[in-house]
């Protein structure tokens, strides 16, 4: 079966960054891996801007978000300390979808870096978006080296519809001569690129608890 994903991306600005860490670490990432279908469960910061975070949740499949086991956690029954803190952040992103490629392959564990590129096409070039992404983009991605894993998502529903997540090595890969140069190789196509919303793009570091 199709692995899921969600990923929750927020703007913690406005919390004190000991709070949200304690927060995130001591009760809201332990709570989800405590839940039958969650897998791989990551926390990761932005590298140009720390105080966005973001924390991607590997899923058996995406009906895991609609078992006993994360209804009695998640929406209305968030705890009180979710609650206030969640109240108190700018939410960039929360998205719930399928593995669309390769589909079955989980997170590394090894990565220290992951970006983030979110999008919604205009359905007239839904259908090309999607060839150019999986035959051009990825695949020429994917080879660069220091990239771990290059996947793709699509969302169950809300924006953005697509998200793609490449585990690196390190941040400064995106920025190496190697990824501008695959990158460069497959220009997204010009009858594609102005219909194009919902962008987000957020090169992170792995989140190391600071002791």
């Amino acid at each position: 079966m199709t692995k899921g994903i969600l990923i929750a991306a927020m703007d913690f600005s406005s919390v004190a960054e000991d709070e949200f860490n304690d927060w995130y670490d001591t009760e809201h990432i332990p709570e989800r891996q405590r839940v039958p279908g969650f897998e791989v469960c990551q926390r990761w910061i932005g590298a140009d801007n720390p105080k966005q975070s973001v924390a991607t949740y590997d899923l058996e499949n995406l009906s895991v978000l609609q078992s006993p086991g994360y209804r009695a956690i998640g929406g209305e029954n968030l705890s009180p300390w979710s609650k206030r803190v969640t109240a108190r952040v700018q939410r960039l992103m929360r998205f719930e979808g399928d593995q669309i490629l390769p589909g079955e392959q989980v997170a590394p564990e090894n990565a220290d870096a992951l970006l983030l590129v979110a999008m919604t096409p205009a359905r007239a070039v839904e259908t090309a978006f999607n060839a150019w992404y999986d035959t051009e983009h990825i695949p020429a991605l994917a080879r660069v080296p220091g990239v771990l894993c290059a996947r793709r998502f699509r969302s169950a529903g809300g924006s953005p519809k697509y998200v793609a997540l490449y585990h690196l090595i390190s941040p400064a890969v995106v920025e190496g001569s190697e990824w501008k140069e695959a990158s460069g190789s497959t220009p997204m196509p010009e009858h594609i690129r102005p219909q194009i919303s919902d962008r987000l793009r957020i090169v992170c570091r792995k989140y190391r608890r600071q002791n």
